[in-house]
């Protein structure tokens, strides 16, 4: 396995970060990077997707052949696909049994889950043609989408990485003025993540983990790069703090090129990230060294994120159950906190166990 990494410590950090968010009310929400940030760790954890993209298609220097990244791309998709569907299915038996167990009817309304109960024919055809999703399990849909594409931004990528990220911005500035986003079925709607808005900010990750183009001109420019977004990061720390957001009657047509919409990414969302991006780089590796604990914890969590993230998904319905019933508090909030912690923990070490130990066997 590899060494801690700044890449996997932050998507590491990222992983947690959506377990403590996607438990509401849940007392540590308050200290979370959504409240520093006008994006969240949705932003951070697409956009290291897209930088990770890079070391399977290679760099400009040693690339892969290209049937082999489009088969590699697609079976990944595939794996992706195949988690969603697994931690959907958990979800719905989880609330299926916790309001048959602890008679609360109502649980069978959250997140989207009512019409698999109502209406299961049509809405099982939904879920595997990932068109009904439910909240909170809805990221995934996302990632089958941007992995089925990657093949061809590695494509547009050699290229010219310029013309990717031409044809990346003009799609994404598309979506925006035009408003148009995948529907849902069989209940009428769009996607809560919306693709083709979304895959800007994984194409930045990808373009900017390369050595030349957009990503060798950042590094070589990355200390003025900083100095000139700081007053950037710094704004947008102070409007998230505050809570402030533009409402759509104050803001001229396009308005989702000036709101901060999480569906399609807008690029306030977008170029505050990435600012905050510029000024964090390289700080994972002036970490403290008795940091280093937490440090390889995170890694550990990157190291092994799809498995960690179905996990951490599973877990935060559970402490939304929880809190719904038992109520909240400091110490329940602790509790379920600590429990995310060490089971998100044991899943990245027996992930990594068992790939050890297939490793051992084939090698007798």
């Amino acid at each position: 396995m590899r060494g801690p990494n700044e890449i996997d410590f932050w998507r590491g950090f990222a992983l947690l970060t959506i377990f403590i968010n996607h438990v509401p009310g849940i007392i540590f929400e308050r200290f979370t990077s959504r409240n520093f940030m006008l994006g969240d760790s949705a932003e951070m954890f697409v956009f290291l997707a897209g930088f990770s993209l890079r070391f399977v298609v290679g760099s400009s220097e040693k690339r892969a052949p290209m049937r082999d990244v489009t088969f590699r791309l697609l079976g990944r998709a595939l794996q992706i696909y195949a988690a969603q569907i697994l931690i959907t299915m958990l979800a719905l038996a989880i609330l299926a049994a916790a309001s048959l167990f602890l008679s609360q009817p109502a649980l069978l309304d959250w997140h989207n889950a009512s019409p698999v109960f109502l209406e299961p024919i049509e809405t099982h055809i939904g879920l595997v043609l990932l068109t009904h999703q439910l909240g909170y399990f809805n990221i995934l849909p996302l990632y089958v989408v941007l992995m089925t594409a990657a093949p061809l931004f590695a494509f547009l990528d050699r290229i010219s990485p310029w013309l990717l990220l031409a044809v990346s911005a003009a799609v994404w500035m598309a979506t925006l003025v035009t408003g148009y986003n995948l529907p849902t079925w069989p209940i009428e709607g769009t996607w809560f993540f919306n693709p083709l808005g979304w895959q800007f900010i994984f194409v930045c990750g990808f373009l900017l983990a390369r050595k030349d183009g957009p990503g060798g001109l950042a590094r070589r420019h990355v200390h003025w790069i900083r100095i000139a977004v700081l007053p950037f990061v710094i704004l947008g720390v102070v409007s998230a703090w505050h809570g402030y957001s533009p409402s759509p009657g104050s803001v001229p047509a396009p308005k989702l090129v000036f709101l901060f919409n999480k569906t399609f990414d807008s690029p306030a969302r977008v170029l505050q990230f990435l600012c905050v991006v510029a000024v964090v780089h390289g700080l994972w590796a002036r970490l403290p060294g008795w940091f280093a604990p937490v440090s390889e914890y995170f890694a550990k969590l990157g190291r092994n994120s799809l498995e960690v993230f179905c996990v951490c998904s599973v877990l935060s319905l559970c402490g939304q159950i929880a809190a719904y019933v038992y109520g909240g508090g400091i110490l329940k909030d602790t509790l379920v906190l600590s429990i995310g912690i060490v089971i998100m923990g044991l899943s990245a070490w027996l992930t990594e166990w068992r790939a050890r130990s297939r490793a051992s066997s084939s090698q007798v």
